[in-house]
């Protein structure tokens, strides 16, 4: 085990976790690399924590090398200081954290999500909380919303394993190396965990599925296997092992309330799209159509809260891009809810 939990159940920061940084390709020599980089890698790999100097920096021939070094040290100290991954990664998120690596972000939460998770037993969850350090693909193909892995989609259409992203999420027909691709469901999920990678199966964020009646009447039901409910949960999770708030989280197809108070974008498009429908502004079919969910979040301790909103929910909008690719940004909810001071 590289990590070990604290009595607070958060990561502690090891020598064993500092040498996977280094042994990443942006940190590991090449056949090209220099004597004095292949030294100074090989006094980090025997003391991940040893003191660098300027000077070691300056010294290494490469240009690459040099920068990705001058990027680790500082995110190599934040680690050290704090103590543990959550700690480290709640002070860059206060900080802004503007000058530190998206990946070295990613790879944080990879961790903590990875460490609020252990034990658990249900795919969904497990596969839903890969959306909170991988981008997703979506596409909307015969009435299913679907979620691919958008790395290893893209991986596969470059080396023409199958042919374009739509057929992919169309079809779940093409093989990942000895692994079909498919869509997470009943019948295979015993199989998830047998697999060795869990990106190659796409997620089904339809959320209601309809049931005509008779005498012209629709049955709404919320699926069981739902991957937006799977993705509420692990947020409940998140806050809870981060923030130690008790929330409840619910899908929405529309927000129904006029005294909307508070919302919250988990992405870019998210923030910009709720933040005009707030104000009352038109927002382009076009544009509104990039919404994937709205969620609905409800404080378990109204005390929690702000005092002016106690009682009040938090709508929470996620969205794609353009390209329909989803970047959740999982500190968006840390950084924005409308907490209470605390002593």
């Amino acid at each position: 085990e590289r990590l070990h939990r604290n009595a607070q159940g958060w990561l502690q920061v090891t020598p064993a976790y500092l040498r996977l940084y280094l042994q990443r390709p942006e940190l590991a020599p090449v056949a090209e690399s220099c004597a004095t980089e292949l030294v100074l890698h090989q006094a980090l790999l025997a003391d991940p924590e040893r003191d660098v100097a300027d000077s070691d920096i300056d010294a290494l021939q490469d240009a690459d090398a040099r920068d990705n070094y001058r990027a680790f040290l500082p995110f190599r100290a934040a680690l050290l200081q704090a103590g543990s991954i959550e700690g480290c990664y709640l002070a860059l998120m206060r900080a802004a954290a503007g000058n530190t690596p998206p990946l070295f972000l990613d790879l944080l939460v990879q961790a903590i999500v990875r460490n609020l998770l252990d034990g658990n037993t249900d795919p969904w969850l497990d596969r839903a909380a890969e959306f909170l350090y991988r981008p997703q693909r979506i596409a909307l193909r015969d009435g299913r919303l679907l979620a691919g892995d958008r790395d290893t989609l893209d991986l596969l259409q470059q080396h023409g394993a199958l042919g374009d992203i739509g057929r992919l999420l169309r079809d779940s027909g093409a093989r990942l190396r000895e692994q079909q691709l498919q869509v997470l469901d009943r019948e295979n999920a015993a199989g998830y965990w047998l697999s060795t990678h869990s990106h190659g199966y796409v997620l089904d964020l339809t959320h209601e599925t309809s049931l005509e009646l008779s005498h012209g009447l629709r049955l709404t039901m919320a699926r069981s296997d739902s991957g937006l409910k799977a993705l509420a949960g692990v947020l409940e999770h998140w806050l809870a092992h981060l923030l130690g708030l008790v929330v409840r989280i619910q899908p929405r197809q529309k927000i129904e309330d006029t005294q909307w108070r508070w919302h919250i974008g988990l992405d870019l498009d998210a923030s910009a799209i709720l933040n005009a429908l707030y104000l009352g502004e038109g927002v382009d079919p076009g544009r509104l159509a990039q919404l994937v969910s709205l969620f609905q979040l409800d404080f378990v301790e109204p005390l929690d809260m702000r005092a002016d909103l106690a009682g009040r929910p938090v709508y929470l909008g996620l969205a794609m891009d353009t390209d329909g690719v989803l970047r959740l940004k999982p500190q968006n909810l840390l950084l924005n809810l409308p907490l209470a001071a605390r002593s």
